[in-house]
C-alpha cells in the first residue's frame, strides 16, 4: 500500500539508503553507462533503477533530501573528458539538473565539476550509487545529504 506524499518512483531500498543517511553522506545517481557493480564491490550500497531516467529520480529524491548547507558545493557532477570538451559535446541533463535543484532547494545551487577518474574515486566512499536507465552521457551526480532546518 503506498504511503502519502512518497513519490512513487521512490523503491522502498532507496527509501531505506535515504532515511538511514546522515549529514556530510553523498548518494550517486549513476547513468546506464557508470560502473556501478565494480564500484559497490568496494563498499557503497546499490540501488537499481533501471527504466527510470535520472531527471524523474532526482525530482523525487529531492521532495524528501535536504542538500548540505555547509558546504560550497553540496552537488557534484563528473566533468567532460578533454576530448569531448574539444568536440563541444552538449550535455542538456545538466540543465535539467540544475533547474530541478535550483527549484527544490528555492535557491541556485553550486555545482562542483569532478574530473571522471576523481569521480570514480569518490564514489567508492559514497553511501550508495543509485543505477539509473539514463542513457544520456555525463548524466551522473552526487548529492551529498544536509540536515533539516
Amino acid at each position: 500500500m503506498p504511503l502519502r506524499g512518497i513519490p512513487n518512483q521512490l523503491s522502498p531500498d532507496l527509501l531505506k539508503v535515504l532515511a538511514e543517511m546522515g549529514h556530510g553522506d553523498e548518494i550517486i545517481l549513476a547513468d546506464i553507462h557508470f560502473p556501478t557493480a565494480s564500484i559497490c564491490t568496494c563498499g557503497p550500497k546499490q540501488i537499481r533503477a533501471d527504466g527510470l531516467s535520472a531527471t524523474i529520480l532526482l525530482e523525487a529524491i529531492m521532495t524528501l533530501f535536504p542538500l548540505d548547507q555547509y558546504v560550497e558545493y553540496p552537488v557534484a557532477r563528473m566533468d567532460l573528458v578533454d576530448s569531448d570538451k574539444a568536440k563541444g559535446l552538449k550535455t542538456p541533463i545538466w540543465d535539467s539538473y540544475q533547474e530541478i535543484l535550483n527549484k527544490a532547494e528555492g535557491k541556485k545551487i553550486q555545482i562542483e565539476f569532478v574530473e571522471r577518474f576523481d569521480f570514480y574515486e569518490r564514489a567508492k566512499k559514497a553511501f550508495a550509487i543509485v543505477h539509473t536507465g539514463e542513457n544520456q552521457q555525463y548524466a551522473n551526480i552526487i548529492l551529498k545529504k544536509g540536515c533539516l532546518v
